[in-house]
């Protein structure tokens, strides 16, 4: 009975459409323009809508399919969404890194990653010692190696077969990768670089799921590159090893499930959970092209990290907010296995127990006390995110076509067509990194006041990671963290101040309340960016009153707070009996600034500033270098 005169009740009503819904939130807006207003246009090219609804999944592809079918979007799992806990261990002494290893395994880790920094060759002995007491069966076992590859494979092997495992029940991988190398070097690794991965792949083919070819997509994010560039060259690139590979002769069946990328997460949430999705999609209808004997060969295996690129060496306590909303994305978006990065990673050369305890935690709160594990794609069905998944995978799939028109992956590195489309993305997101438009919490938006560094930091943490090889025949993508422009400026200021003292920014609030506090709230959070010491106050009477406590202070800037009307009034006065003893600055974009200006007021803090660019001019005016 209730359930009709719910019907009842709900038949009453009309249903609104999307153009009645825009209407009224067009009369809440009192005149602003819709779009410029609500819909936010993209790194990658497309709007997003401020909401979605049913009929915008009319149009929309592969919403009939059900998680573990092809193409995949929901997941290559049926019943679950389990994935590997993964944390990677520098290898410098074989015993310790076997000690280090058996100990994470104990603290609920289930995928290890050895990182093989050396060049030698590496022998059966080193291998055992290395995964002593480690059981092979039950954990994830991956070697991250520069060189040597081929004698990483075949101690394992060894070991392997001495302990009578069975070769299917192996699971792990290892980076073989050389157009990653290619691209963050700028020549080949070898003289024959497909050779040696069929060799490998050859090498291990009775290790079903062991994966000898990587695909290395960080480094597109790490670079800077939007969602759909870090997608689409991934995608060629694994293109590039199907094409080379089957025409060495080698089936697709042996090739594709071979096959694993390694993604990066940023901090876009959603966008983060779409992109895997559309990688799977678009990866299951490449490999369908090759003509696999089942689509349980188009499946794509996704190793992702957290994204090295957004990480900061200021309030870095932040970086564990980046790292736990980085892993619910890939977590949700699917990924076969998962690290995080230590928040102190960064700028440490060896990450604190601490910060390794917070990572591997942050994945192991999610699936043990939230159960992400347990259910296959959470994000099936969402109108926002189905929407953001294809209209990502429609923009990647553009730009692999437009990377195949240059002649695959190989020769659109050679004549510069990815490193272009990367460097100009990373040049616009530094551009919005100036302007604050994208922000960086305790770097270029709410900064911690108190915050100093006075030890000694590498200073390549601030500089872009260039691997160049000497006689490199093509340019190089270099890895760099979009907050790093902040950071050095404000270590600078920081270094000065260790043996100056701190330039003292002071506040002259004076007139309308609301709008003094905005303003004196604005011009701290600016000028702390650059590690100023920034003090407020409430208010002034008089501009006797304020030029006072200002010398009283010693301030070196002098902020003018009030209202854009009450500027014409008080500004010029203030300016003309602190000029000589301070900077003095205007916070806010006044129609009377031309006026101003003609006395002498020249400075201007607002939020269409370039931040950057105007903290560095207020350091050198200070004498700070």
């Amino acid at each position: 009975m209730a359930e009709k005169e719910n019907c009842k009740l709900f038949s009453e009503f009309a249903p609104n459409t999307m153009q009645e819904w825009i209407d009224k939130v067009t009369v809440d807006l009192k005149g602003a323009d819709f779009n410029k207003k609500l819909v936010w246009r993209t790194n990658e090219g497309f709007n997003v809508q401020p909401m979605y609804r049913l009929e915008n999944m009319q149009d929309l592809k592969n919403l009939d399919c059900l998680p573990g079918e092809f193409p995949f979007v929901r997941g290559n799992k049926k019943d679950n969404n389990d994935w590997y806990v993964r944390q990677d261990i520098v290898v410098e002494d074989l015993a310790e890194a076997n000690k280090k290893a058996l100990d994470v395994l104990n603290r609920g880790v289930n995928s290890l990653g050895f990182v093989l920094n050396g060049c030698q060759e590496f022998t059966k002995a080193d291998m055992e010692v290395l995964l002593k007491d480690i059981c092979l069966e039950c954990v994830e076992i991956n070697f991250v190696a520069g060189c040597k590859k081929g004698s990483i494979l075949d101690a394992f092997k060894a070991v392997v077969e001495e302990r009578g495992i069975a070769p299917e029940k192996i699971q792990g991988g290892i980076n073989v990768d050389p157009l990653t190398a290619l691209t963050r070097k700028g020549k080949n690794c070898c003289d024959k670089p497909f050779e040696n991965v069929k060799v490998n792949l050859e090498k291990m083919a009775a290790y079903k799921n062991f994966k000898t070819i990587e695909v290395g997509g960080y480094v597109f994010n790490n670079s800077g590159s939007s969602i759909v560039q870090e997608l689409g060259f991934s995608l060629a690139a694994g293109v590039e090893y199907l094409d080379k590979l089957t025409d060495a002769g080698m089936k697709i069946d042996e090739v594709a499930p071979k096959i694993r990328f390694h993604f990066a997460t940023g901090s876009k949430y959603f966008m983060e959970i779409a992109k895997l999705r559309a990688a799977r999609y678009l990866w299951a209808h490449i490999v369908k092209a090759y003509n696999p004997s089942c689509d349980c060969k188009c499946k794509m295996n996704i190793h992702a990290e957290t994204s090295e690129w957004n990480k900061t060496v200021y309030d870095p306590n932040v970086n564990m907010l980046r790292t736990q909303t980085e892993t619910m994305s890939a977590v949700l978006g699917g990924v076969d296995s998962f690290t995080v990065h230590p928040f102190d990673d960064t700028f440490e050369c060896h990450p604190s127990d601490v910060a390794e305890r917070v990572a591997r935690n942050q994945q192991l709160l999610l699936k043990e006390e939230s159960h992400f594990a347990k259910i296959v794609d959470v994000a099936g069905g969402s109108y926002y995110i189905e929407e953001l998944t294809q209209n990502i995978a429609e923009a990647a799939w553009k730009l692999f076509l437009e990377t195949q028109e240059q002649g695959g992956y190989i020769e659109a590195l050679k004549k510069g067509f990815v490193q272009a489309a990367v460097k100009a993305t990373a040049q616009a997101r530094n551009l919005a990194i100036a302007q604050r438009k994208e922000n960086f919490v305790g770097v270029n938006q709410f900064p911690n006041f108190n915050e100093k560094i006075d030890r000694q930091l590498c200073a390549c943490i601030f500089e872009p990671e260039d691997e160049t090889a000497e006689g490199a025949e093509i340019e190089t993508l270099k890895p760099y963290r979009g907050p790093a422009a902040f950071e050095a400026m404000r270590l600078q200021t920081d270094a000065f101040s260790a043996k100056n003292g701190r330039p003292v920014v002071y506040m002259f609030p004076m007139g309308n309340l609301a709008m003094r506090k905005a303003r004196a709230q604005f011009a701290c959070n600016f000028f702390a960016c650059a590690g100023f010491e920034v003090k407020d106050n409430n208010g002034f009477k008089t501009v006797d009153e304020g030029v006072q406590a200002c010398l009283d202070n010693k301030a070196a800037i002098v902020v003018l707070c009030s209202s854009d009307d009450e500027y014409a009034g008080f500004a010029p006065e203030a300016f003309e009996k602190l000029k000589d003893k301070a900077i003095v600055v205007v916070a806010g974009n006044p129609e009377s600034r031309p006026e101003l200006e003609a006395k002498g007021l020249l400075n201007y803090i607002h939020v269409k500033n370039n931040v950057l660019e105007e903290l560095k001019g207020y350091q050198v005016k200070l004498g700070i270098k």
